[in-house]
């Protein structure tokens, strides 16, 4: 091996240390509402699913119980809508929730070809302790942010996907 070489080889060992021992520059992925939505979905969301796991809810099922408490007799169509997933796969989804005995399916009095949707007390019951939980650990995993501040980020959020 020739010096140059050599010497060669030791400026690459100390440029590598060196940024071994450099923080790494995310400046462009920081600047990005995406990157940081994601990141904070992933410490979020290992929260949400032990948490949940008690109670046998994806974030899904658990939209769903929400919505149907706050909104009794709507219809699928418009569950549909709201949590975003395709009516046979919301059907798929009511169906385990319905075997479960959370929720019930009544057919429509002002429209007979459509069904509405509620919850049994003891999905009511379900959702009432889910919810509490949830909120309970959203706060936890925002406990950086003031009150205002997690306010603040929801509303600023909800102008991105309600507008």
């Amino acid at each position: 091996m020739t010096i140059q070489t050599k010497n060669t080889k030791l400026k690459l060992i100390d440029a590598v240390q060196d940024v071994a021992e450099q923080s790494l520059n995310q400046s462009m992925l920081l600047s990005l509402v995406g990157y940081n939505c994601r990141r904070a979905f992933i410490n979020i969301m290992p929260l949400f699913e032990k948490r949940m796991a008690r109670y046998q809810l994806r974030p899904v099922d658990f939209s769903i119980l929400s919505l149907l408490k706050a909104n009794p007799n709507i219809n699928q169509k418009r569950l549909s809508d709201a949590v975003n997933v395709s009516p046979p796969n919301l059907a798929i989804l009511l169906d385990k929730l319905q075997e479960r005995g959370l929720l019930l399916r009544q057919r429509n009095p002002l429209d007979r070809r459509s069904q509405t949707l509620v919850l049994t007390a003891t999905g009511m019951n379900m959702c009432i302790r889910a919810e509490k939980t949830v909120s309970e650990l959203e706060i936890e995993a925002t406990a950086a942010l003031t009150n205002t501040e997690r306010a603040q980020l929801i509303k600023l959020l909800q102008k991105i996907y309600l507008e």
